[in-house]
């Protein structure tokens, strides 16, 4: 604090954490997991409540300064923490031990069991929960040889295949479920570091699928995910759901089906350079409908890549052949079966040619008259030619892939319906993007013990779960009430990135009055601009009270205060 005649002044950092403590408040994120996890009476005089704990480590992870979990404390050093945590908490009680406590709180409830509990309610109390719910999976490095007997943790973490190109590092996989128009992640679950998207989909599906009867959710969903997804030991085993996923092209229907010429189909234009046609199938005794789907700039980008590939194989072609050219051969069969190996390797290429015998005389120098020449061995002269047909039909197969659903109610679910649910599966990747970008908490994972690693993972997902909602909220204020902000270049726009929201919130402040018997004479907010005002406007009255607004009657964002 600053002494200044006979006062003192605190100033403490807001920024925009003061929007995602608003959000956690008004998810109920804290009292959701006190009320599975924190049993008060044995605890009274337990400070952190591990739901403060959780709000505290969503905090930190959303304010991308990428400091380590047992940094938190340094984190909150300088900022309102009761005002955050809505709890008579300091910055030194969010200790390494503390957190490691709530985490090993969660690890032993169930990581997947209580972010299942806390999401549902979530995404029903919010009226966010659509019925697709789109899967996949990705892996996270972590640091460390993990060869401790933990028996709290339910993930063996070892190398796998590795998503991010860390083949020398031990892994952890992550499955995750989007689902809704806020795309927020409804489920999570660690997996072992070497465990199989063919097998590990399933196994999720029967799990939420069992899990919803236990809180009695009865929405039917519907399942969409990659090629993983497909196939007979699977997805076409246990057909009594409904599902929309992309068949592998190492399936010889679908490959015959991809590699047809375009006359073949009659084809549906939609927007984008996209076309589709649809055919029935009953691969693997179910029937189903199969979406033929062209994309007109992934055709182009895959046609030119295919043709460098062409040029390097002329170029690498014509110099076996030069090669070849210059040898000579014992036999002709042995000159053949180079040749073949040539062309083998190079099967967009015809090779004309012909085999030659080459004679020389025994002796050097002049040839005595009358002597003849003897056969030295066979020499091959080719030339080469594209086999145009045949890169013809490859290039058939470009910029194509193959979406299928059991869903065959083509009046009800029209094909560019299917197309468009399926171009939703993005929304995981997103969701994985946010959860690896470099200034996020958890880029890298350094904690010793397997079992905190998955409730460390839980935590990661909130945050997503509660930035996703904050951006939803935000965005659909905006549009309901005709309003824009500006982008980072100065554009009027309903649609910005919470990311950009939490930048525009810099430099905030709360500047607290003391007297000499340090008692709050008063406290005022610093930096409170008028765009700032409204998005916390548009935030709600829980944003404003974090900071020190009250919003009036009938207030509409953009007529003024």
């Amino acid at each position: 604090m600053l002494e200044v005649s006979g006062e003192e002044i605190q100033t403490l950092a807001m920024d925009h954490h003061g929007l995602v403590a608003a959000m956690c408040k008004e998810l109920g994120v804290a009292d959701k997991i006190n009320e599975k996890l924190y049993k008060e009476a044995p605890q009274q005089d337990r400070v952190v409540k591990p739901g403060q704990a959780v709000v505290a480590m969503i905090l930190n992870g959303l304010g991308f300064t990428n400091r380590r979990l047992y940094l938190t404390h340094q984190f909150f050093e300088g900022k309102p923490v009761e005002r955050l945590l809505d709890a008579p908490i300091q910055a030194s009680d969010l200790t390494d031990y503390t957190l490691g406590h709530a985490l090993d709180e969660i690890a032993a409830y169930g990581t997947t069991k209580l972010f299942g509990e806390v999401a549902f309610k979530i995404a029903l109390e919010q009226d966010v929960l659509g019925t697709l719910n789109h899967l996949d999976t990705t892996s996270m490095t972590v640091h460390g040889e993990y060869d401790v007997d933990d028996k709290a943790s339910s993930i063996e973490i070892t190398h796998g295949y590795s998503k991010d190109y860390r083949p020398d590092l031990k892994q952890v996989m992550l499955s995750l479920i989007v689902n809704g128009p806020a795309e927020i992640p409804l489920w999570m679950e660690p997996l072992s570091g070497n465990s199989s998207d063919k097998k590990s989909f399933h196994e999720t599906i029967k799990k939420v699928r069992a899990f919803q009867k236990q809180i009695d959710c009865k929405t039917e969903f519907k399942w969409v995910g990659d090629s993983a997804l497909y196939g007979k030991e699977g997805l076409l085993k246990d057909n009594s759901y409904v599902w929309l996923t992309r068949v592998p092209e190492t399936i010889s229907e679908a490959k015959a089906l991809v590699s047809q010429s375009q006359a073949s189909f009659i084809w549906e234009d939609h927007e984008k350079g996209y076309s589709t046609t649809s055919v029935k199938s009953v691969y693997g005794g179910i029937p189903q409908r199969w979406l033929l789907v062209f994309s007109k700039q992934a055709y182009e980008r895959e046609k030119k890549t295919f043709m460098k590939k062409v040029a390097k194989q002329e170029e690498a072609l014509t110099r076996a052949i030069w090669h070849l050219g210059n040898e000579t051969f014992g036999c002709e069969k042995d000159a053949k079966k180079s040749l073949q190996a040539i062309q083998k390797k190079h099967p967009l290429y015809e090779i004309e040619w012909q085999i030659t015998m080459q004679y020389r005389h025994e002796k050097s120098g002049r040839p005595k008259a009358g002597a003849e020449p003897v056969l030295a061995g066979y020499q091959v002269q080719a030339s080469i030619k594209k086999d145009e047909k045949k890169i013809e039909e490859m290039l058939h197969s470009k910029g194509r892939f193959i979406l299928a659903t059991n869903d065959c109610d083509t009046k009800n679910y029209s094909d560019k319906k299917m197309l468009d649910e399926y171009k939703s599966q993005q929304n995981v990747e997103k969701g994985f993007r946010f959860l690896k970008d470099p200034w996020f908490m958890v880029d890298s994972i350094f904690l010793k013990l397997p079992h905190r690693v998955e409730a460390l993972m839980m935590v990661m997902t909130l945050c997503l779960l509660v930035y996703n909602l904050a951006q939803y909220k935000l965005r659909s204020k905006l549009k309901e009430q005709r309003e824009t902000l500006p982008n980072q270049i100065g554009k009027k726009i309903d649609n910005p990135t919470m990311r950009w929201i939490f930048q525009l919130m810099e430099n905030i402040a709360i500047v607290r009055f003391y007297d000499a018997s340090k008692s709050l004479i008063k406290e005022c907010i610093t930096n409170l601009n008028e765009l700032r005002k409204k998005i916390i406007m548009l935030m709600g009255e829980i944003a404003a009270n974090m900071y020190g607004l009250v919003i009036p009657k009938n207030y509409v964002a953009g007529l003024g205060m």
